[in-house]
Protein backbone atom coordinates (compact mmCIF):
# COMPACT_ATOMS: atom_id res chain seq x y z
CA UNK A 1 0.00 0.00 0.00
CA UNK A 2 1.18 3.47 -0.95
CA UNK A 3 1.79 6.27 1.26
CA UNK A 4 -0.69 8.24 -0.39
CA UNK A 5 -3.63 5.32 -0.11
CA UNK A 6 -2.18 5.63 4.12
CA UNK A 7 -2.61 9.02 3.97
CA UNK A 8 -6.50 9.51 2.35
CA UNK A 9 -6.95 6.44 4.61
CA UNK A 10 -6.25 8.08 7.75
CA UNK A 11 -8.34 11.11 6.64
CA UNK A 12 -11.37 9.72 6.18
CA UNK A 13 -10.89 7.70 9.48
CA UNK A 14 -10.51 11.19 10.87
CA UNK A 15 -13.04 12.50 9.06
CA UNK A 16 -15.42 9.82 10.29
CA UNK A 17 -14.05 10.54 13.94
CA UNK A 18 -14.71 14.11 14.04
CA UNK A 19 -18.00 13.80 12.74
CA UNK A 20 -19.20 11.86 15.07
CA UNK A 21 -17.69 13.90 17.97
CA UNK A 22 -19.28 17.43 16.37
CA UNK A 23 -22.63 15.50 16.12
CA UNK A 24 -22.37 14.55 19.48
CA UNK A 25 -21.40 18.46 20.13
CA UNK A 26 -24.49 19.52 18.02
CA UNK A 27 -26.68 17.37 19.86
CA UNK A 28 -25.10 18.80 23.10
CA UNK A 29 -25.24 22.20 22.18
CA UNK A 30 -29.23 21.88 21.42
CA UNK A 31 -30.41 20.32 25.04
CA UNK A 32 -28.01 23.52 26.34
CA UNK A 33 -29.52 26.04 24.51
CA UNK A 34 -33.17 24.26 25.59
CA UNK A 35 -32.05 24.67 29.42
CA UNK A 36 -31.29 28.50 28.83
CA UNK A 37 -34.45 29.23 27.27
CA UNK A 38 -36.45 27.62 30.72
CA UNK A 39 -33.96 29.26 32.51
CA UNK A 40 -34.85 32.72 31.15
CA UNK A 41 -38.30 32.12 31.47
CA UNK A 42 -38.04 31.47 34.98
CA UNK A 43 -36.32 34.54 35.64
CA UNK A 44 -39.13 36.11 33.68
CA UNK A 45 -41.23 34.35 36.56
CA UNK A 46 -39.66 35.72 38.97
CA UNK A 47 -39.94 39.58 37.84
CA UNK A 48 -43.88 38.73 37.47
CA UNK A 49 -43.94 37.63 40.78
CA UNK A 50 -42.01 39.96 42.49
CA UNK A 51 -44.00 42.86 40.83
CA UNK A 52 -47.37 41.06 42.34
CA UNK A 53 -46.69 41.05 45.68
CA UNK A 54 -44.74 44.63 45.51
CA UNK A 55 -44.82 46.20 48.99
CA UNK A 56 -46.88 49.52 48.90
CA UNK A 57 -46.42 52.78 50.16
CA UNK A 58 -48.29 55.17 52.29
CA UNK A 59 -49.99 56.18 49.52
CA UNK A 60 -51.27 53.08 48.16
CA UNK A 61 -48.77 53.01 44.78
CA UNK A 62 -47.16 49.92 44.46
CA UNK A 63 -43.34 50.50 45.41
CA UNK A 64 -40.09 49.99 42.48
CA UNK A 65 -39.12 46.22 42.98
CA UNK A 66 -35.71 45.41 43.38
CA UNK A 67 -34.83 42.65 40.88
CA UNK A 68 -31.27 41.97 41.51
CA UNK A 69 -29.87 40.37 45.16
CA UNK A 70 -26.64 40.19 45.40
CA UNK A 71 -26.61 37.43 48.20
CA UNK A 72 -28.78 35.30 45.95
CA UNK A 73 -26.14 35.69 43.05
CA UNK A 74 -23.28 35.10 45.11
CA UNK A 75 -24.49 31.55 46.32
CA UNK A 76 -25.43 30.71 42.80
CA UNK A 77 -21.70 31.24 41.61
CA UNK A 78 -20.79 29.38 44.82
CA UNK A 79 -22.43 26.16 44.18
CA UNK A 80 -21.71 26.49 40.47
CA UNK A 81 -18.10 26.58 41.93
CA UNK A 82 -18.36 23.78 44.50
CA UNK A 83 -19.97 21.21 42.21
CA UNK A 84 -17.32 21.68 39.18
CA UNK A 85 -16.11 18.61 38.36
CA UNK A 86 -13.92 19.88 35.36
CA UNK A 87 -12.52 20.04 32.68
CA UNK A 88 -13.13 23.53 32.68
CA UNK A 89 -11.59 25.50 35.55
CA UNK A 90 -13.92 26.38 38.63
CA UNK A 91 -13.41 29.97 37.63
CA UNK A 92 -13.99 29.61 34.36
CA UNK A 93 -17.60 27.67 34.62
CA UNK A 94 -18.51 30.27 37.26
CA UNK A 95 -17.85 33.13 34.43
CA UNK A 96 -19.93 31.16 31.71
CA UNK A 97 -22.65 31.28 34.42
CA UNK A 98 -22.30 34.78 35.54
CA UNK A 99 -22.96 35.55 31.62
CA UNK A 100 -26.21 33.28 31.37
CA UNK A 101 -27.41 35.01 35.13
CA UNK A 102 -26.81 38.36 33.27
CA UNK A 103 -28.94 37.78 30.37
CA UNK A 104 -32.02 36.44 32.61
CA UNK A 105 -31.52 39.37 34.86
CA UNK A 106 -31.97 41.69 31.50
CA UNK A 107 -34.78 40.29 31.23
CA UNK A 108 -36.66 41.26 34.50
CA UNK A 109 -35.06 44.48 34.27
CA UNK A 110 -32.05 45.95 32.28
CA UNK A 111 -29.66 47.66 34.72
CA UNK A 112 -27.70 51.26 34.63
CA UNK A 113 -24.73 50.84 36.32
CA UNK A 114 -22.72 54.17 36.62
CA UNK A 115 -18.57 53.40 36.50
CA UNK A 116 -15.71 55.51 36.96
CA UNK A 117 -14.90 56.10 33.18
CA UNK A 118 -14.16 56.57 30.40
CA UNK A 119 -14.91 53.40 28.35
CA UNK A 120 -12.04 51.44 28.94
CA UNK A 121 -10.85 51.94 32.61
CA UNK A 122 -10.34 48.75 35.16
CA UNK A 123 -13.46 50.24 36.40
CA UNK A 124 -15.00 49.17 33.32
CA UNK A 125 -14.17 45.64 33.61
CA UNK A 126 -14.71 44.93 37.19
CA UNK A 127 -18.47 46.53 36.65
CA UNK A 128 -18.54 43.93 33.29
CA UNK A 129 -16.49 41.14 35.91
CA UNK A 130 -19.19 41.68 38.13
CA UNK A 131 -22.63 42.35 36.45
CA UNK A 132 -21.54 40.47 32.74
CA UNK A 133 -22.24 42.03 29.71
CA UNK A 134 -25.98 42.59 29.70
CA UNK A 135 -26.08 46.01 31.09
CA UNK A 136 -25.88 49.42 30.23
CA UNK A 137 -22.78 50.71 31.72
CA UNK A 138 -22.12 54.97 31.80
CA UNK A 139 -18.74 55.95 32.95
CA UNK A 140 -18.38 58.98 35.04
CA UNK A 141 -15.46 61.74 35.24
CA UNK A 142 -15.11 61.21 39.04
CA UNK A 143 -15.66 59.02 41.85
CA UNK A 144 -17.55 61.72 43.15
CA UNK A 145 -19.69 61.78 39.95
CA UNK A 146 -20.34 58.10 40.20
CA UNK A 147 -22.18 58.40 44.17
CA UNK A 148 -24.06 61.31 42.16
CA UNK A 149 -25.42 59.17 39.82
CA UNK A 150 -26.57 56.74 41.77
CA UNK A 151 -27.77 58.73 44.77
CA UNK A 152 -30.13 60.76 42.00
CA UNK A 153 -31.63 57.32 41.19
CA UNK A 154 -30.21 57.78 37.26
CA UNK A 155 -28.25 53.90 37.99
CA UNK A 156 -29.12 51.49 39.78
CA UNK A 157 -25.72 50.95 41.35
CA UNK A 158 -22.20 52.41 40.91
CA UNK A 159 -18.44 50.21 40.96
CA UNK A 160 -15.75 52.23 42.49
CA UNK A 161 -12.45 51.46 43.23
CA UNK A 162 -11.31 51.39 46.82
CA UNK A 163 -7.76 49.70 46.92
CA UNK A 164 -5.14 48.42 45.03
CA UNK A 165 -2.69 45.69 46.90
CA UNK A 166 0.59 47.13 45.54
CA UNK A 167 -0.67 51.00 46.00
CA UNK A 168 -3.58 50.99 48.90
CA UNK A 169 -6.23 52.59 49.50
CA UNK A 170 -7.95 54.83 46.96
CA UNK A 171 -8.65 57.99 49.60
CA UNK A 172 -11.67 59.61 47.21
CA UNK A 173 -13.54 56.63 47.57
CA UNK A 174 -13.19 56.52 50.71
CA UNK A 175 -14.20 60.19 51.40
CA UNK A 176 -17.28 60.08 49.31
CA UNK A 177 -18.61 57.41 52.08
CA UNK A 178 -18.71 60.24 54.62
CA UNK A 179 -21.68 62.43 52.80
CA UNK A 180 -23.15 59.72 51.24
CA UNK A 181 -26.23 56.99 52.32
CA UNK A 182 -25.51 54.35 49.76
CA UNK A 183 -24.82 50.72 50.92
CA UNK A 184 -22.00 48.58 49.62
CA UNK A 185 -23.79 46.07 47.75
CA UNK A 186 -20.58 43.57 46.93
CA UNK A 187 -17.49 43.56 45.82
CA UNK A 188 -15.61 42.92 42.96
CA UNK A 189 -11.52 41.81 42.82
CA UNK A 190 -10.08 42.25 39.33
CA UNK A 191 -6.37 41.17 38.70
CA UNK A 192 -4.44 44.20 36.65
CA UNK A 193 -2.28 43.82 33.94
CA UNK A 194 -0.09 47.06 32.54
CA UNK A 195 0.66 47.22 28.92
CA UNK A 196 3.07 50.04 27.61
CA UNK A 197 1.11 50.62 24.71
CA UNK A 198 2.46 52.76 21.31
CA UNK A 199 0.81 54.03 18.30
CA UNK A 200 1.71 51.42 15.36
CA UNK A 201 3.82 54.39 13.84
CA UNK A 202 5.93 54.88 17.04
CA UNK A 203 9.44 53.69 17.38
CA UNK A 204 9.87 52.61 20.87
CA UNK A 205 13.40 53.81 20.95
CA UNK A 206 12.17 57.24 20.01
CA UNK A 207 9.90 57.93 22.92
CA UNK A 208 9.61 60.57 24.64
CA UNK A 209 6.72 60.89 27.47
CA UNK A 210 4.55 58.23 28.82
CA UNK A 211 0.71 59.30 29.95
CA UNK A 212 -1.23 56.80 32.43
CA UNK A 213 -3.07 57.49 35.93
CA UNK A 214 -0.64 57.95 39.30
CA UNK A 215 -1.61 55.05 40.32
CA UNK A 216 -0.42 53.46 37.12
CA UNK A 217 2.50 54.98 36.81
CA UNK A 218 3.73 53.70 40.64
CA UNK A 219 2.77 50.60 40.20
CA UNK A 220 5.16 50.04 36.93
CA UNK A 221 7.65 52.37 38.38
CA UNK A 222 10.11 49.59 38.95
CA UNK A 223 9.82 48.61 34.54
CA UNK A 224 9.83 52.38 33.57
CA UNK A 225 12.79 53.10 35.56
CA UNK A 226 15.37 50.56 34.36
CA UNK A 227 13.23 50.87 30.49
CA UNK A 228 12.51 54.33 30.16
CA UNK A 229 14.16 56.13 32.94
CA UNK A 230 14.42 59.68 31.55
CA UNK A 231 11.15 59.79 29.34
CA UNK A 232 8.34 61.91 31.22
CA UNK A 233 5.69 60.58 33.02
CA UNK A 234 2.73 62.08 33.10
CA UNK A 235 -0.31 61.30 35.14
CA UNK A 236 -4.10 61.98 33.56
CA UNK A 237 -6.43 61.04 35.12
CA UNK A 238 -7.54 57.37 33.81
CA UNK A 239 -5.54 55.16 31.91
CA UNK A 240 -8.27 55.19 28.87
CA UNK A 241 -7.25 58.83 28.78
CA UNK A 242 -3.87 57.74 28.65
CA UNK A 243 -4.33 55.43 25.51
CA UNK A 244 -6.10 58.19 24.02
CA UNK A 245 -3.67 60.70 23.79
CA UNK A 246 -1.09 58.53 23.08
CA UNK A 247 -2.86 57.28 19.86
CA UNK A 248 -2.72 61.04 18.91
CA UNK A 249 0.86 62.31 19.86
CA UNK A 250 4.22 61.32 18.00
CA UNK A 251 6.67 59.55 20.38
CA UNK A 252 4.03 59.29 23.34
CA UNK A 253 3.33 55.98 25.17
CA UNK A 254 0.45 54.99 27.14
CA UNK A 255 0.48 52.29 30.29
CA UNK A 256 -3.05 50.88 30.87
CA UNK A 257 -5.20 47.24 29.66
CA UNK A 258 -5.65 45.41 26.37
CA UNK A 259 -9.14 47.19 25.86
CA UNK A 260 -8.24 50.56 26.30
CA UNK A 261 -5.49 49.86 23.79
CA UNK A 262 -8.20 48.30 21.38
CA UNK A 263 -10.11 51.01 22.03
CA UNK A 264 -7.37 53.91 20.66
CA UNK A 265 -5.94 51.29 17.77
CA UNK A 266 -2.58 50.82 20.03
CA UNK A 267 -0.45 47.90 20.02
CA UNK A 268 0.93 46.41 23.07
CA UNK A 269 5.22 47.01 22.70
CA UNK A 270 5.54 45.27 26.04
CA UNK A 271 2.71 43.30 28.22
CA UNK A 272 2.72 42.64 31.71
CA UNK A 273 4.45 45.61 33.06
CA UNK A 274 3.17 45.62 36.49
CA UNK A 275 6.31 45.45 39.18
CA UNK A 276 4.15 42.86 41.36
CA UNK A 277 2.56 40.15 39.64
CA UNK A 278 -0.21 39.62 41.84
CA UNK A 279 -1.20 43.36 40.89
CA UNK A 280 -5.21 43.25 41.96
CA UNK A 281 -7.12 46.19 42.68
CA UNK A 282 -10.93 45.49 44.64
CA UNK A 283 -13.40 47.72 43.76
CA UNK A 284 -16.77 48.40 45.24
CA UNK A 285 -20.44 47.91 44.40
CA UNK A 286 -22.65 50.78 45.78
CA UNK A 287 -26.27 50.86 45.70
CA UNK A 288 -29.46 52.05 47.58
CA UNK A 289 -30.60 49.03 48.95
CA UNK A 290 -29.50 46.77 51.96
CA UNK A 291 -28.18 43.29 51.11
CA UNK A 292 -29.19 40.23 52.77
CA UNK A 293 -26.96 37.64 54.50
CA UNK A 294 -25.26 35.10 51.70
CA UNK A 295 -23.44 32.75 53.99
CA UNK A 296 -19.94 33.67 53.33
CA UNK A 297 -20.09 38.16 53.73
CA UNK A 298 -17.76 40.83 55.02
CA UNK A 299 -19.34 44.41 56.81
CA UNK A 300 -18.00 47.41 56.53
CA UNK A 301 -18.43 50.84 58.65
CA UNK A 302 -16.73 54.16 59.26
CA UNK A 303 -15.96 55.33 62.72
CA UNK A 304 -14.83 58.73 64.31
CA UNK A 305 -12.73 58.27 67.20
CA UNK A 306 -12.90 60.36 70.47
CA UNK A 307 -9.91 62.33 71.04
CA UNK A 308 -8.84 60.71 73.98
CA UNK A 309 -5.96 58.42 74.66
CA UNK A 310 -6.54 55.07 73.75
CA UNK A 311 -9.58 55.78 71.67
CA UNK A 312 -7.94 53.17 68.87
CA UNK A 313 -7.86 50.62 71.33
CA UNK A 314 -11.22 50.96 72.80
CA UNK A 315 -12.71 50.55 69.46
CA UNK A 316 -11.14 47.58 68.06
CA UNK A 317 -11.10 45.78 71.35
CA UNK A 318 -15.71 44.38 71.31
CA UNK A 319 -14.32 42.81 67.74
CA UNK A 320 -11.30 40.79 69.53
CA UNK A 321 -13.51 39.95 72.73
CA UNK A 322 -16.54 38.62 70.47
CA UNK A 323 -14.51 36.83 67.83
CA UNK A 324 -15.22 38.88 64.87
CA UNK A 325 -12.34 39.20 62.42
CA UNK A 326 -10.83 42.31 61.20
CA UNK A 327 -9.87 42.60 57.48
CA UNK A 328 -8.58 46.14 57.36
CA UNK A 329 -8.19 49.00 58.49
CA UNK A 330 -7.58 52.50 57.16
CA UNK A 331 -7.26 56.14 58.82
CA UNK A 332 -8.69 59.05 56.95
CA UNK A 333 -8.79 62.73 58.48
CA UNK A 334 -12.19 63.88 60.40
CA UNK A 335 -13.47 66.70 58.62
CA UNK A 336 -14.68 67.68 61.88
CA UNK A 337 -11.13 69.21 64.31
CA UNK A 338 -7.34 68.99 63.91
CA UNK A 339 -5.83 65.64 64.29
CA UNK A 340 -9.70 64.06 64.63
CA UNK A 341 -10.16 60.81 62.53
CA UNK A 342 -12.20 58.72 60.37
CA UNK A 343 -11.46 54.93 60.53
CA UNK A 344 -13.05 52.24 57.42
CA UNK A 345 -13.21 49.38 59.33
CA UNK A 346 -14.26 45.92 57.32
CA UNK A 347 -15.13 42.75 59.36
CA UNK A 348 -15.59 39.31 58.20
CA UNK A 349 -19.74 38.75 59.00
CA UNK A 350 -23.14 40.22 58.30
CA UNK A 351 -24.70 42.49 60.30
CA UNK A 352 -27.63 40.49 61.23
CA UNK A 353 -24.89 37.92 62.43
CA UNK A 354 -25.44 37.91 66.36
CA UNK A 355 -21.50 38.50 67.13
CA UNK A 356 -21.19 41.43 64.75
CA UNK A 357 -24.35 42.71 65.80
CA UNK A 358 -23.10 42.62 69.46
CA UNK A 359 -19.50 43.55 68.62
CA UNK A 360 -20.94 47.04 66.61
CA UNK A 361 -23.61 47.61 69.98
CA UNK A 362 -20.36 47.80 71.86
CA UNK A 363 -18.10 50.04 69.42
CA UNK A 364 -21.04 52.68 69.52
CA UNK A 365 -20.38 53.11 73.11
CA UNK A 366 -16.74 53.94 72.32
CA UNK A 367 -17.06 56.51 69.65
CA UNK A 368 -17.45 59.78 68.68
CA UNK A 369 -19.70 58.75 65.10
CA UNK A 370 -20.35 55.36 63.91
CA UNK A 371 -22.00 54.84 60.53
CA UNK A 372 -23.06 51.77 58.98
CA UNK A 373 -21.61 50.87 55.27
CA UNK A 374 -23.01 47.94 54.17
CA UNK A 375 -22.63 44.14 54.21
CA UNK A 376 -22.58 42.33 51.23
CA UNK A 377 -21.12 38.88 49.55
CA UNK A 378 -17.25 38.38 49.85
CA UNK A 379 -16.46 38.39 46.08
CA UNK A 380 -17.29 35.08 44.40
CA UNK A 381 -15.05 35.62 41.08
Amino acid sequence: MSNSQNTSESAQQEAQELKVLRDQIDSIDQQIHKLVNQRAECAQQVAHVKEKYAPLDENGNKQPVVFYRPEREAQVLRRVMERNEGPLTDEGTARLFREIMSQCLALEEPMQIAYLGPEGTFTQLAALKHFGQAVNCEGQSSIADVFREVESGSAHYGVVPVENSTEGVVTHTLDSFAGSHLKICGEVALRIHHHFLINEKTDPSQIKKVYSHAQSLAQCRSWLDSHYANVERIAVSSNAEAARRASKEEGSAAIASESAGNLYGLKIATANIEDMPDNTTRFLIIGQQETDASGDDKTSMLISSKNEAGALYHLLAPFHELNVSLTRIETRPAKTGTWNYMFFIDVEGHINDENVQQAIEKVKTQCADFKWLGSYPNAAL
